[in-house]
């Protein structure tokens, strides 16, 4: 039977009408929108076609209010292997024999699944940033998280929180692939507005790196398209739009189609006999020669038609003949639905037999999973346009081009000013937890540490497995960043060539961003460096995912502009140690708008160990002596101490040139003692400032503490970022070491195992008490 296609009447219609026809088809276009789309197309679409403009030209498929922002940051640098332009940079971690190992680097969100279905949300974000990389040709060897929450104190934001903590869990654990770190953060402002942002990497020689677009030859020889994987069904259908817009929590019901539903099992399987094939068309010489990409938002259109679309072809593709687990589905269904756990492959016609029984036979998917398989869908053209038929019906045709790109705008904007005060700290601040400031203070640190942004956070990481595939050197509990060593396994090495490792870390407080998404998004790319740094770590690259809200709004599109310029100064101003006249470049990012919460830019950074064997964590030893690197600043507005205070305002920190310069300073000064072997630990000053730092210091050492901190103000105890604590053998020699750089070193005290107090002059803390709090802080939560 001849499908006959749906036409939406949208030419010479009213803005009312348009409107009616747009809300009743569930389609996230304005009307300004639509009308373009008839313009482009040059006459009335049909269903399919709008489906397929409604995704591609979401926020979250086409990026249109973003693109000219993200220009502005630095991409390229001498270790770049590639760039921000497909579903994951590469960057080199080193060079051995001639050949080029790169790491497979990326970063994405889902937010508005995981406030909606937390568990499922969380889930299909892992496999999905897992799939970037695979596509790329690398096998995955690791995963991180950023966490936003709202109130910790309302159930809601608990329930949800699990949710997300068990679906990252649950899927990767099986997939066999490890958390290897994150972070978390409570926050008011993301009440009804969850972030979940995932890092994911993998290990690739720089030969066998795949590419998301077709080759040079793919449209005269007829490429064809091959759809591997899960059957089509209705899961995640629209899940682009609905990442594009504001999330309606009344509504929950309604939004539930557009999460997708994970399946691991299925993944981990689809990972095995992706490396399979990759080895076998390795050694046939036909490695090259094939492209393959992610299936996630947009589903098979987004993936076929981004496939063609980057070399300038176009396709044609049967919907008849793609694989689905229901009945009766609608043709635009089939071809936009986001159904988890598939990868669309461009291979060259005498290579699609093979490639269609190494799945359906060899690897039996028809038999691991009800309705998986591999089947061909279409074919790529030299002619640009995509072209979609049903039986026998033309249900879109329509250039690429206008596809991926027909919808971009320039949207108005009202940059934010932050607003000051001359709020501060003083003693009577802490007066309520006992009558005199040494008393009151030192009950008042104990109770600080206890809070969830400051409390152990064992909860969350006790339930991923960090060390499968054994490359992991310092988990997240021991270290500032994680330390892997991916080259162990690799046998054809020596064993100095196995030690060569990396670190990669999370940085971005969402606070700052209340006030100043600039100094929020610059702060974030400083914390996440630092923390590369604070282990031995040389930076090359990062990744980021920029959390902000409506751009329909001109206030909130300013924040937008003015974070992601934040972002930039600081990328562009913090250079490489390995080469001071590089900037350090983003090579993979993602931009998630509609949020609700504070202007959040999550930053990851990655970095090379020369020899993971010495990398250092943040857990002091007995009888090392404790050092501040670098002065403390004393603005506190959206900090941690503000927070728990219940104060508001107050002075944001004043970044510019010269605040970077220092920065890099300190963190050339500390490499520079690092590769001397002065440092046993260190850790980087965040969130709740130098004290809390410390004070995590001696309970992740369970250690006791002599020392003084009474030369330091009280803003300047609790001022946020910037700047390193370390530990030392040798605290004449670092001393004098450091007076030869001209940088500030302040000694703060020494650590003791056998003392049960924790005595900094200002306060004295019962080790045993401030150990039992922030052990139990988060997990009583949790």
């Amino acid at each position: 039977m001849t499908h006959i296609e749906p036409i939406l009447p949208l030419q010479n219609a009213s803005d009312t009408e348009i409107q009616k026809i747009l809300t009743e088809n569930a389609l996230v276009l304005t009307v300004s929108e639509a009308r373009k789309m008839g313009t482009l197309l040059g006459r009335n679409p049909t269903l399919t076609e709008a489906t397929i403009f409604s995704i591609q030209g979401s926020e979250h498929s086409s990026y249109k209010s973003s693109r000219k922002a993200l220009k502005t940051l630095p991409t390229e640098g001498k270790y770049v292997i590639l760039g921000p332009k497909e579903d994951a940079g590469i960057v080199e971690l080193c060079e051995i024999n001639g050949q080029k190992y790169g790491i497979v680097y990326s970063h994405e969100s889902h937010n508005a699944p995981s406030q909606i279905v937390p568990y499922e949300g969380a889930a299909t974000g892992v496999g999905g940033i897992c799939r970037d990389i695979a596509c790329m040709g690398a096998r995955v060897i690791g995963c991180l998280d950023g966490l936003r929450f709202g109130n910790a104190q309302k159930l809601e934001n608990q329930v949800i929180a699990r949710g997300v903590i068990d679906g990252i869990a649950g899927y990767a654990n099986p997939l066999g692939v490890p958390n290897m770190g994150g972070d978390i953060f409570f926050e008011k402002s993301f009440d009804g507005s969850t972030l979940v942002n995932v890092v994911a990497l993998g290990l690739v020689q720089e030969s066998d790196i795949l590419h998301s677009y077709v080759p040079k030859n793919g449209a005269t020889e007829k490429y064809d398209l091959i759809v591997v994987g899960k059957p089509s069904d209705r899961s995640g259908f629209g899940g682009a739009s609905f990442a594009s817009m504001v999330v309606n929590m009344e509504e929950k019901e309604k939004n539930l189609g557009a999460v997708q539903e994970p399946n691991p099992f299925l993944e981990r399987h689809l990972l095995a006999s992706f490396q399979d094939l990759f080895l076998e068309l390795k050694k046939t010489g036909d490695l090259q020669r094939i492209a393959m990409k992610d299936m996630g938002a947009g589903g098979i259109m987004c993936a076929s038609v981004e496939l063609v679309d980057s070399a300038g072809f176009g396709a044609e593709i049967q919907v008849e003949n793609i694989h689905v687990g229901e009945e009766n589905l609608p043709p635009h269904i089939i071809l936009c639905s986001e159904t988890q756990e598939r990868f669309c492959f461009a291979v060259p016609p005498d290579l699609t037999e093979k490639v269609l029984y190494h799945f359906n036979v060899k690897w039996d998917f028809p038999n691991v999973s009800p309705g998986a398989m591999a089947s061909k869908i279409g074919f790529v053209t030299q002619n640009p346009v995509y072209r979609v038929t049903y039986k026998g019906t033309v249900i879109c045709e329509a250039k690429a081009e206008d596809i991926t790109a027909g919808l971009l705008i320039d949207r108005p904007f009202v940059l934010p000013k932050p607003e000051e005060t001359e709020q501060t700290l003083s003693s009577d601040d802490f007066l309520s937890f006992g009558t005199d400031f040494p008393t009151a203070f030192s009950k008042f640190l104990i109770s600080f540490l206890s809070r969830p942004n400051l409390a152990d956070r064992s909860v969350v990481y006790e339930k991923y497995d960090q060390t499968v595939q054994a490359s992991t050197v310092l988990e997240r509990s021991v270290s500032e960043a994680v330390v892997v060593a991916p080259l162990r396994d690799e046998e054809n090495l020596s064993e100095e060539q196995q030690k060569i490792g990396f670190s990669v870390s999370i940085g971005g407080s969402p606070r700052f961003g209340k006030t100043s998404p600039y100094v929020q998004g610059a702060m974030a790319v400083l914390t996440a460096l630092q923390k590369v740094v604070a282990v031995g770590g040389l930076p090359r690259a990062m990744t980021d995912c920029l959390n902000y809200g409506n751009p329909e709004i001109p206030e909130d599109m300013g924040k937008f502009l003015d974070g992601v310029k934040g972002v930039a100064d600081g990328a562009k101003n913090i250079h490489l140690l390995e080469d001071p006249s590089e900037s350090t470049p983003f090579i993979s990012g993602n931009v998630s708008l509609y949020k609700q919460g504070n202007p959040s830019a999550i930053v990851s950074a990655f970095g090379v160990v020369p020899d993971v064997s010495v990398a250092i964590g943040n857990v002091p030893k007995d009888g090392q002596s404790l050092f501040l690197i670098g002065e403390r600043r004393s603005e506190l507005a959206d900090t941690e101490i503000f927070s728990s205070l219940q104060k508001t305002g107050g002075k944001v920190i004043p970044i510019s040139l010269a605040f970077f310069q220092k920065a890099e300073s300190q963190m050339q000064f500390f490499h520079k003692a690092y590769n001397k072997g002065f440092f046993s630990s260190s850790a980087v000053i965040d969130v709740g400032g130098m004290m809390a730092t410390f004070l995590q210091m001696c309970t992740r050492s369970e250690m006791g503490f002599t020392g003084d901190f009474s030369r330091f103000s009280l803003p300047e105890l609790f001022s946020e970022g910037n700047g390193f604590l370390v530990t030392t053998n040798l605290p004449e020699l670092f001393l004098e070491f450091a007076n030869e750089a001209g940088i500030p070193v302040t000694l703060l005290g020494v650590f003791q195992k056998n003392s049960e107090v924790i005595h900094g002059g200002m306060f004295q803390i019962s080790k045993t008490e401030l150990l039992k709090n922030w052990k139990t802080g988060l997990r009583e939560i949790l």
